[in-house]
């Protein structure tokens, strides 16, 4: 099959200017399925770490609405050459509203191709894709709770859990070296729960964007040290660069709005803890030299709003996938995919999750064969190549892979 493949590298662009997320999950297992997949020329990572700036200023809604009209003009003139040169079967996209118009998508269906659009931030940005979604023939979407919003504004949704592809996720033959670990940005109800288990006197390490905000100035040199030096590489490249202005933009008008407050013993955490930014590699490597790697479910803030929006992420295929022993707060959606305390571990709440905590790591065996149990269901089951070939044979695409060179 041909795939003209338009998405962004990773949706952590913006502070992990290496990071190539999607391309690992989604652009890697469509080739390796034996597919034709023809790569759109243009960095459209860009989106991720340059959009959110358009609203600060009539210059920067002007230079991005000139990128937006020059983006989707390159996007038709390639997806229409390389039509021209062998059919193409299928276009392929992480798009949203504010980064591509409808009547792109629809002059891509006008030449006979058929759109499939993934979007995994539906759960409570679906506002995001609302405008977009109905101009595809189909919209993949992982979040099932809102299968009826697509279906309401007339797009046409599948039921598409994400996954994680076994060639980049894998289990590393390292120390393990660390009884509990999370890696994510710190935001949400997340600081809350890593403040509970410190105060029940549990060794527990975060990684990843704004976590340094909840450690004290005075503790916090070498945390800051590390942070220039992350800077520091991005700046060696254009992606790199773009990153850190917008990084820098949102920390500006976040602190005008909202100024930090003063650290205390509800959101200061000792510097030891926060191991800072980490690459897709090493993110993996972490999963294999913890003894316990967290996950939460809450989506942005919504534990502070009246509905409380939770999901499945695509973290929770990656850390048993990579051979990690997994504990994710309980969603019922998980038991579908999970056999829950035996192949995943489930808390609901902090005080739940810091008693699981202290009893898997006193029971080593028990920890073990979860973590095993988890690996092997998640090959099994949980790859991107079974979930798109589901994908292509509801949609009537053939799913045959390319005959191997002889």
């Amino acid at each position: 099959m041909r795939v003209f493949y338009a998405a962004g590298a990773s949706p952590n662009a913006y502070n992990i200017s290496e990071s190539n997320l999607w391309k690992n999950n989604l652009f890697d297992s469509l080739v390796e399925m034996g597919h034709e997949v023809t790569p759109f020329s243009r960095d459209v990572t860009w989106h991720f770490t340059e959009y959110p700036k358009y609203q600060t200023s009539p210059e920067e809604l002007s230079k991005f609405l000139q990128y937006k009209s020059d983006l989707q003009a390159s996007l038709i003139k390639e997806v229409a050459a390389e039509h021209q040169r062998k059919p193409v079967d299928l276009f392929f996209s992480y798009f949203w509203s504010e980064v591509c118009e409808p009547q792109t998508i629809e002059k891509i269906k006008s030449m006979g191709i058929k759109t499939l659009n993934w979007y995994c931030n539906g759960s409570y940005q679906f506002y995001l894709v609302a405008e977009l979604a109905p101009h595809y023939d189909w919209c993949l979407v992982p979040e099932k709770f809102r299968l009826k919003d697509y279906e309401a504004v007339g797009a046409h949704p599948i039921y598409c859990q994400e996954a994680a592809n076994p060639t980049i996720y894998k289990p590393y033959d390292v120390p393990v070296e660390i009884d509990v670990a999370f890696v994510g940005q710190a935001y949400g109800d997340r600081p809350g729960y890593i403040r509970h288990l410190l105060d029940q006197e549990i060794d527990v390490r975060v990684y990843g964007y704004g976590w340094h905000q909840f450690s004290p100035a005075e503790e916090n040199g070498l945390t800051a040290a590390k942070r220039v030096i992350q800077v520091a590489r991005k700046l060696t490249t254009r992606q790199g660069r773009q990153a850190v202005r917008s990084r820098l933009s949102q920390i500006r008008d976040k602190h005008v709005d909202n100024p930090r407050p003063e650290s205390d013993s509800t959101v200061a955490f000792p510097a030891k803890i926060i191991g800072g930014v980490l690459s897709d590699l090493e993110m993996i490597k972490m999963y294999s030299r913890s003894k316990i790697n967290l996950g939460f479910s809450t989506c942005g803030d919504t534990h502070q709003a009246s509905e409380r929006i939770m999901q499945i992420r695509l973290r929770d295929f990656e850390v048993p996938m990579s051979g990690g022993f997994y504990m994710v707060e309980y969603m019922e959606e998980l038991e579908e995919f999970f056999e829950i305390g035996k192949e995943i571990v489930c808390y609901s709440g902090p005080e739940d999750l810091a008693d699981k905590i202290k009893y898997y790591l006193r029971h080593d065996v028990e920890r073990e064969a979860i973590r095993k149990a988890g690996y092997e269901r998640c090959l099994r089951d949980h790859t991107w190549k079974q979930r798109f070939e589901k994908v292509f044979e509801q949609i009537g695409l053939s799913t045959c892979v390319a005959s191997p060179v002889l």
